[in-house]
């Protein structure tokens, strides 16, 4: 009986850290769509470019610079570069 508490308590510890993944990864994708969409507003449709995308990553871990930088160099005005970066952390 003392092994299967044990084992009991291993897997409720695994299902909460996975439940918890799982629900953070929306937010996460949220954030970066965030950005993404407002590259795209700008495209007036087009879609978004890898680099674009990459550099929203980028934006998600808060390095806003490297995130505008990014884009910037993808095309992107300066004025949607840096809103869009400001958006991916959220």
């Amino acid at each position: 009986m003392h092994i299967s508490t044990r084992v009991a308590g291993v897997l409720t510890g695994l299902a909460l850290a996975l439940g918890g993944a799982a629900f953070a990864a929306p937010a996460a994708h949220a954030d970066v769509t965030a950005c993404i969409n407002q590259v795209e507003r700008e495209l007036q449709g087009g879609e978004a470019p890898d680099s674009v995308r990459m550099a929203c990553y980028v934006g998600l871990t808060g390095d806003h610079e490297q995130c505008a930088s990014g884009l910037t160099a993808a095309g992107v005005t300066n004025g949607t570069s840096v809103s869009a970066c400001r958006v991916a952390p959220e």
